[in-house]
């Protein structure tokens, strides 16, 4: 928890809507960053950690109250192809969240009064493989593999104290069951959100089952989406507002496509403010953006909400 005196985030949602940030790659494009490699935006915290505060920064001055930190990719599978071991990996994820809280600090100091949070993201296996399967799912693995795959992480993460686990862009109500079961016991409260196509989630499941299995899951504060295009969110907020009576979260790309082979954005931007009330009253308490998402879209996402 940032800021003095500042709420819980779960007892925020409860009273209203919380900004969140957009793209960390993109802001870290735009400032000259090269992101090329399996890594990307999170090879900057070894390389250039005071470029990732920067860009958490330019989030809280253009409105956002949570920053989502930059290890999305971050897991010790993938430091270990780059020859990171065990022990800085780890030292590296701690690292993501105390960016983030550094950016708040500074925030503060720079005139922002109102609370500020950090989420602690956890990308989804397909991450690590950097091949654009986190935008098929279905890899192959039970949930009790992917469990021991994402625990580990988890366990690192909730050691280092962020305000809430944000398990992102989760492409298979598989692999939500699993990251559900491996936050229980880790006293650190998390959101659920899939990336979707449609009312499906990327691998094909209805969003009624994916996101029923959080409903019981006393840690998980709100449920959503994504990382996906704009016109899906509405629907999906309603699903998961309906089906699991919690606060809804919902942050999508620009609209553009993701074509993997390329590792390059494709297609227009769809992205229009005027979709936030909408989404507002289907249910999301927590909106902002994903991928191409910049903090001018975000400071006109605050100024609609209010």
């Amino acid at each position: 928890m940032t800021g003095n005196a500042s709420p819980r985030l779960a007892d925020a949602l409860a009273t209203g809507t919380v900004v969140l940030d957009g793209g960390m790659s993109n802001q870290l494009k735009s400032a000259g960053y090269d992101l090329a490699g399996e890594l990307w935006s999170a090879r900057l915290l070894a390389e250039r950690p005071e470029a990732v505060t920067e860009a958490h920064l330019a989030y809280f001055l253009a409105g956002a109250s949570v920053a989502i930190t930059a290890g999305y990719q971050a897991t010790f599978e993938g430091f270990a192809k780059r020859g990171i071991g065990h022990a800085e990996a780890a030292r590296l994820l701690a690292l993501s969240v105390d960016l983030a809280r550094e950016a708040a600090r500074q925030a503060g100091d720079a005139g922002v009064e109102r609370p500020l949070w950090v989420a602690a993201s956890v990308g989804p296996y397909g991450a690590m493989l950097a091949d654009g399967s986190e935008y098929r799912g279905r890899y192959g693995l039970g949930v009790a593999e992917l469990e021991r795959f994402h625990r580990p992480r988890l366990e690192v993460l909730a050691a280092a104290a962020p305000d809430v686990l944000a398990l992102e862009t989760v492409p298979d109500a598989d692999e939500g069951a699993a990251l559900l079961r491996a936050v229980r016991g880790l006293r650190v409260p998390a959101w659920l959100s899939y990336t979707v196509e449609g009312r499906r989630t990327r691998a094909g499941q209805p969003l009624e089952e994916a996101f029923a299995a959080a409903a019981d899951v006393d840690e998980v504060i709100a449920v959503g989406v994504n990382c996906c295009a704009p016109a899906d969110v509405e629907p999906a907020v309603e699903i998961a507002a309906r089906v699991t009576g919690k606060p809804v979260v919902a942050y999508p790309n620009s609209g553009e496509a993701w074509d993997a082979g390329a590792r390059a954005w494709t297609g227009p931007a769809t992205f229009g403010t005027e979709r936030v009330e909408a989404w507002r009253e289907a249910g999301a308490r927590l909106i902002g953006g994903c991928c191409r998402v910049g903090p001018e879209t975000i400071a006109a996402i605050a100024t609609d909400l209010g």
